[in-house]
């Protein structure tokens, strides 16, 4: 009896595992074609020739969200345990912005 029921907590065990990376490698795959959408938005854009007052604000929107992409899908940023090298990303990424905001007022102000 007790083999039976640790078959069927196999069998319970492996298709919940199936269907949680059935679920993730489809986050990863439509994560994948949005970026390749942006990027191909991108390059349309520079294409048409399109003014560069829109276009150059566009394109680094795009970049800013393929880069939230990277982190949060294919480096796994958004599972359990990722906090603290998060927490870091996020603080680097806000000392880059401020050097480079601060940088900019200085020299343009």
């Amino acid at each position: 009896m007790a083999d039976n029921t640790n078959s069927v907590e196999h069998t319970e065990k492996k298709e919940f595992y199936k269907k949680k990376h059935r679920e993730h490698m489809k986050h990863q795959v439509v994560t994948f074609v949005m970026m390749i959408a942006f990027t191909l938005i991108a390059f349309g854009l520079v294409i048409a020739e399109v003014d560069a007052m829109f276009t150059i604000p566009i394109i680094l929107v795009l970049a800013g969200v393929q880069v939230l992409f990277q982190l949060y899908y294919f480096m796994h940023m958004s599972e359990e345990g990722h906090q603290w090298p998060a927490a870091m990303i996020y603080s680097g990424i806000f000392a880059a912005v401020l050097t480079v905001l601060s940088l900019t007022t200085i020299v343009w102000w």
